[in-house]
C-alpha cells in the first residue's frame, strides 16, 4: 500500500490517542468545506440519473467543453493507462506517487525528473504526466509551458496528462479549456478544494472519443446518487466558491506566517497545504503527533538537500491555538 496523508487510524494506535482527539492537517483538503443540504429519499432509493446536469455543471465550473464524472480522479488516473500501449510515461521523482504505480502496474515504464521536464524528456516521453500545481511541492507549470510540451508530443501521437487537484483555488492558471485537444487530458476532484473528499467525485475532462473509452472501462453508475446531487451544486454555487479562494488564500498566509514565526519556513505552498523541507521532518511529525496532531511526512524527498521534508494541511478554526501552542513547544524542546 503507498502512503497517503490522512491515516489517522494508524497514527490513533501508534500513539494511544483517540481518533476524535486528532487535529489532522495531513490531507490538504478545505477544513470548511462545502455544507451539505438535507438530501432526498429518493437519492437513496434509486439509480443514479446520468443526465442530471452534472457533466453541464462541470463543463461549467471547468471550462471544458467535454467531462466524464468518475469515482474521485482516483478512479480515472488508474484506468487512462489501460487505454494506452506501453510507452514512456515522464514525470516528477516527487510527486503523488499513485500515478506512478499505475502505469508501472500497466505495463508502461516510468522516467522520472526532478521537478521541470528538460528538452531532452520531452523528446524521450509519449506520455508527460504532471500535477499542477504539484503535490506536495507546490512547483507551478505556467499555461504556455503545458501547452508548449503538449504540442510537441501530440505531433507524434504523444499524451500530456495534468492532475489539477489543487487547482480550484486558482483556476486562472488552468488548461482545462484545452481539453478540446487530441492527446489533452486533465484530472479534476471535489475532494480538495470544496472539502467533499468522501463523495469521491471527480472528473477526467478530454476529447470525446477517449472519454467514451473511459466510460465503457469504468462502467455505469460510478458515482452514487447524494454524491452527484451534491457535487452540481457545489458546482454551481459561485458565491461560495469566490468567498472560499479569498478565505483559503488568506488562510494559506497566515499559516505561512505561522511556520516561520517557529523556524519552519515553507519552501512554497498552495491554498490548501504549505511545504517544508527540514532535516528534523521525522522529529517533527513524532512531536506533533504526540500532540494529538497529524502531518504529512515525506521521508525521501527527491531533489531536496533536506531529504526529508512535512506537508502542513490548513487547521479548521478552531486548531489554529493548538497548531501555534504544539510548535512552540517543539521550539522550546530544540532550545533547551
Amino acid at each position: 500500500m503507498l502512503e497517503h496523508g490522512g491515516n489517522l487510524a494508524a497514527a490513533a494506535k501508534q500513539y494511544d490517542i483517540p481518533l476524535e482527539n486528532w487535529l489532522d492537517l495531513s490531507t490538504g483538503i478545505n477544513p470548511d468545506g462545502y455544507p451539505i443540504v438535507d438530501i432526498p429519499a429518493a437519492a437513496w432509493q434509486k439509480l443514479p440519473l446520468e443526465d442530471d446536469g452534472l457533466i453541464e455543471a462541470a463543463c461549467a465550473h471547468y471550462g471544458s467543453q467535454f467531462a466524464l464524472p468518475t469515482a474521485g480522479s482516483q478512479a480515472a488516473l488508474q484506468v487512462l493507462p489501460q487505454l494506452r500501449a506501453a510507452s514512456k510515461v515522464a514525470m516528477p521523482k516527487f510527486m503523488y506517487q499513485e500515478h506512478a504505480n499505475a502505469w508501472q502496474a500497466n505495463g508502461h515504464e516510468v522516467i522520472k525528473f526532478d521537478f521541470f521536464p528538460d528538452e531532452k524528456i520531452i523528446e524521450q516521453a509519449d506520455v508527460l504526466l504532471l500535477c499542477n500545481p504539484n503535490n506536495p511541492t507546490a512547483t507551478k507549470f505556467s499555461v504556455s509551458e503545458l501547452l508548449s510540451w503538449h504540442a510537441a508530443l501530440a505531433a507524434r501521437g504523444g499524451w500530456l496528462i495534468v492532475d489539477e487537484a489543487f487547482m480550484d483555488a486558482t483556476p486562472e492558471r488552468s488548461i482545462a479549456k484545452y481539453t478540446h485537444l487530441e492527446g489533452l487530458f486533465v484530472l479534476r476532484s471535489l475532494g480538495k478544494f470544496f472539502g467533499l473528499a468522501g463523495a469521491r467525485v471527480g472528473f477526467l475532462l478530454a476529447e470525446t472519443h477517449i472519454l467514451k473509452q473511459m466510460q465503457e472501462a469504468i462502467g455505469p453508475w460510478s458515482i452514487t446518487g447524494p454524491s452527484r446531487l451534491i457535487a452540481k451544486q457545489a458546482l454551481l454555487d459561485i458565491t461560495w466558491q469566490e468567498k472560499a479562494r479569498v478565505q483559503l488564500a488568506e488562510n494559506s498566509r497566515k499559516l505561512a506566517i505561522l511556520l516561520t514565526k517557529y523556524n519552519l519556513t515553507p519552501m512554497s505552498g498552495t491554498a490548501l497545504f504549505q511545504f517544508v523541507p527540514t532535516k528534523e521532518a521525522q522529529a517533527l511529525q513524532q512531536h506533533l503527533a504526540q500532540q494529538g496532531i497529524w502531518i504529512r511526512l515525506f521521508s525521501d524527498a527527491p531533489g531536496l538537500s533536506a531529504r526529508t521534508a512535512v506537508r502542513f494541511g490548513l487547521p479548521p478554526e478552531d486548531g489554529w491555538e493548538r497548531l501555534e501552542s504544539a510548535l512552540n513547544l517543539w521550539q522550546n524542546r530544540l532550545i533547551t
